[in-house]
């Protein structure tokens, strides 16, 4: 009679040490579950600013020297509509933009327009000079590398004058714009 009375006491005992693992396991589960969605969330905002250089994709990095050697990051600029304009002194369809972009700025760098410019140039007497000439005033940053720049494989160059229109996060809305097209298109960002 004792070991029945034992045998049911313990398998009481341990029907109650069952709830309660049913309980830790279904607060485990649940803690799982609460972690799962963040997962999901995380990679969701990891994938919708994933660094690239396609429209939606984050803009990489840039972090050159100004005229005077002080670097200047790119992304210290968020929290503004930045335009990436790459181009350099030598280059002809660059300086024939200028204007364009001379322009613009004056329009919308109160609105929260700043332009990045990123020049490929090599001798740094040319392109202060180009600089100089022609009346540019927003950010100029280069590393005097040419064709041999960090930012050449970096946004894939093939050519200049390129350009990539940032929206105040830091994603590309659109690239390789210039002129009438690309006015229209900082005028739709900004809300014009």
């Amino acid at each position: 009679m004792k070991r029945i009375i034992f045998l049911l006491l313990t398998l009481a005992l341990l029907s109650c040490n069952n709830e309660n693992k049913s309980d830790k396991e279904q607060k485990k589960e649940e803690k799982i579950e609460e972690k799962d969605v963040d997962k999901v969330m995380e990679k969701q905002e990891s994938d919708s600013s994933k660094v690239g250089i396609r429209v939606g994709e984050t803009a990489p990095e840039i972090n050159l020297p100004d005229v005077n050697g002080k670097s200047i990051s790119l992304y210290s600029l968020r929290g503004q509509y930045v335009l990436i304009d790459f181009w350099a002194s030598w280059c002809g369809p660059c300086r024939f933009e200028n204007p364009n972009l001379i322009n613009l700025y004056k329009k919308y760098k109160d609105k929260g327009l700043e332009i990045y410019g990123v020049s490929l140039d090599e001798d740094k007497e040319k392109w202060e000079r180009a600089i100089q000439k022609d009346g540019i005033t927003w950010l100029q940053v280069s590393d005097l590398q040419h064709w041999n720049s960090s930012v050449v494989p970096l946004y894939k160059l093939e050519g200049i004058p390129a350009s990539f229109l940032l929206d105040k996060k830091g994603i590309i809305v659109a690239s390789y714009l210039r002129g009438e097209h690309l006015e229209e298109k900082v005028k739709e960002l900004i809300g014009e």
